[in-house]
């Protein structure tokens, strides 16, 4: 029988493996930051709270962990980690890939000068990461975060995604709409506004899958 406390444990210890707070894995998986805190899994009058099948697989999406492997952190048999997963994928910084050579027409990473990191096997052999610089994806990226990229994943309205335009310019935004003409970007920093781009002026576009932070 698997009881509560596994199953709270098994969360923290989700967390612990990517280097997340437990705030920090529901707010990377789109969750309310307190979603999972301590204070919350045991109501007022004393009556175990047990997490959702909803936050669950939202956490597991936002980790890219599979139920099963989900499970033997909750029966502690074996355990997961970025060790057993992980495989070397190139990184960049933001200011590198608006530059000329590192990408294909495609958004594939190309060229020289990558360094490499290893992370925890997104499911494409083209992934990549970028390390972020500046405020303008605060509060769900600061300074010096590693999002993994992957171009092969389907890109739907909600996702978190890093666009290149023509110009050259790289954004890690919210895609918020996709029409024939045009695609319309979230900023999640106040201070920075949404933006608007017809489809002519856009590079690439690819899903955010991981992020490091």
């Amino acid at each position: 029988m698997v009881t509560h406390w596994q199953i709270w444990k098994a969360i923290d210890k989700l967390a612990e493996l990517y280097s997340l707070s437990v705030s920090g894995l529901a707010k990377q998986a789109g969750l309310d930051p307190t979603t999972f805190n301590k204070s919350k899994r045991v109501l007022p009058s004393g009556k175990e709270r047990w997490p959702s099948m909803e936050s669950i697989s939202k956490i597991l999406e936002a980790t890219q962990t599979s139920f099963e492997d989900f499970t033997t952190l909750v029966t502690g048999q074996a355990a997961i980690g970025k060790e057993s997963q992980g495989k070397p994928i190139p990184v960049i910084g933001f200011a590198q890939a608006g530059t000329g050579g590192f990408f294909g027409d495609s958004g594939f990473p190309v060229g020289a000068g990558w360094d490499h990191v290893s992370f925890p096997d997104v499911g494409d052999d083209n992934a990549y990461a970028l390390e972020v610089s500046g405020d303008s994806m605060e509060p769900f990226y600061r300074a010096g975060d590693i999002i993994v990229v992957s171009p092969a994943a389907e890109v739907r309205r909600g996702d978190r995604v890093v666009v290149k335009t023509r110009e050259g310019e790289v954004l890690a935004k919210q895609l918020t709409r996709k029409t024939a003409s045009r695609i319309e970007l979230h900023s999640w920093n106040a201070s920075h506004p949404d933006l608007v781009f017809p489809l002519e002026e856009i590079d690439w576009m690819a899903r955010i899958v991981w992020a490091s932070q």
